[in-house]
């Protein structure tokens, strides 16, 4: 008997401003080793928007004053039985400055020097939409040593 796949829930979070988008070295846990956007999973008790306002707060100390959504990925590894259903968004006001924490190095890059032979390799397949101001869902299969398997990417109108 086939189980339905479970949903967890996750944000992700990225800055751009003359020219730069702000990514995290991520420290330790899922991803550790990688720049990827700030975020991470939703808690029973808050809405996605609240949940990604907290995490990037508790991994740059930055203040969310404003930020829209840009995108829905779900993302499934072979041999776990779970989809990341992940909501992405666009932070387009913030106060405070991006600093080190125990999870996240953040750093601002050049929009053209994105180092995406550091990032998850879906990365490079949809950040240039987010650059570019589209919105989109999107799904990637990865199987063994994080290789794409599968993908799909479709613009729309709303998110």
């Amino acid at each position: 008997m086939k189980t339905e796949n479970q949903r967890k829930l996750f944000t992700l979070c990225l800055a751009k401003r003359k020219g730069r988008v702000l990514l995290g070295m991520k420290k330790r846990g899922f991803g550790a080793g990688r720049w990827n956007g700030f975020g991470g999973k939703v808690n029973p008790d808050e809405s996605i928007y609240d949940a990604a306002k907290r995490e990037v707060w508790e991994e740059t100390g930055l203040k969310i004053k404003r930020m829209t959504k840009f995108s829905v990925i779900e993302f499934k590894f072979r041999g776990k039985p779970e989809i990341l259903e992940c909501h992405n968004y666009f932070i387009e006001k913030f106060s405070g400055r991006a600093k080190e924490t125990e999870e996240m190095k953040p750093k601002w890059f050049p929009i053209d020097n994105i180092p995406f032979d550091l990032m998850w390799p879906d990365d490079k397949f949809w950040i240039p939409l987010f650059l570019a101001g589209k919105k989109f869902k999107a799904r990637f299969n990865f199987g063994k040593n994080d290789k794409i398997l599968k993908q799909k990417i479709e613009e729309v109108n709303s998110i």
